[in-house]
């Protein structure tokens, strides 16, 4: 049997989708004064990390930032990231940390910080907005499949089946092998917990 496909960051879960549950606050809401949730009920972790375009004061970022990879450690679950214009930082906090998963989740970058990524065992996922910018085509099309995911995030549109089909086209694979090399990096994701 073809497995489904799995969209691994999305606000609009579908039944024939597999997606994975993820608690956590993200860094716009950083000054909401939220408290963490127990993170018993998630597969994932977030999505937090830090947003340097937005106006939320920056340390209050990263103090939630660094209580959800407290978190994540501690309870041996995968992280899901937040990344604008804020990758170097992202990068020194995680250093510090021993983590059995990390998702840059709607990864838009250089070739040099998706291999950086991928040294650090890192996994990146590609969305509708990974796909209008020519230098994250370029990531995906060298990234390895070991490292790579798909995503909606909060938009239903373009389906999750249509980010599969731009990103086989881009790597010169077909839909089906994507998505079966896909499901088994879902699998070792949720299993490493």
């Amino acid at each position: 049997m073809q497995p489904l496909f799995v969209d691994i960051h999305t606000h609009n879960p579908r039944q024939d989708v597999i997606s994975p549950i993820m608690c956590g606050i993200h860094p716009w809401d950083a000054a909401s004064g939220a408290q963490l949730p127990d993170f018993a009920g998630c597969d994932i972790i977030g999505e937090t990390g830090l947003d340097f375009a937005c106006k939320v004061d920056r340390e209050l970022q990263q103090q939630l930032f660094e209580a959800h990879l407290n978190a994540a450690q501690r309870l041996h679950k995968p992280i899901v990231l937040h990344v604008v214009r804020s990758f170097e930082e992202v990068m020194r906090t995680l250093h510090r940390y021993t983590l059995c998963g990390v998702l840059f989740h709607g990864f838009i970058g250089s070739t040099v910080q998706m291999q950086r990524c991928v040294e650090r065992g890192y996994l990146l996922s590609f969305g509708e907005r990974s796909l209008r910018s020519a230098r994250t085509r370029e990531c995906i099309a060298q990234a390895p499949i070991e490292a790579i995911f798909c995503e909606t995030d909060d938009s239903p549109y373009p389906a999750i089946e249509q980010i599969y089909s731009d990103i086989a086209a881009l790597r010169a694979t077909s839909v089906e092998q994507l998505q079966q090399e896909i499901y088994e990096n879902y699998k070792r994701l949720i299993r490493q917990r």
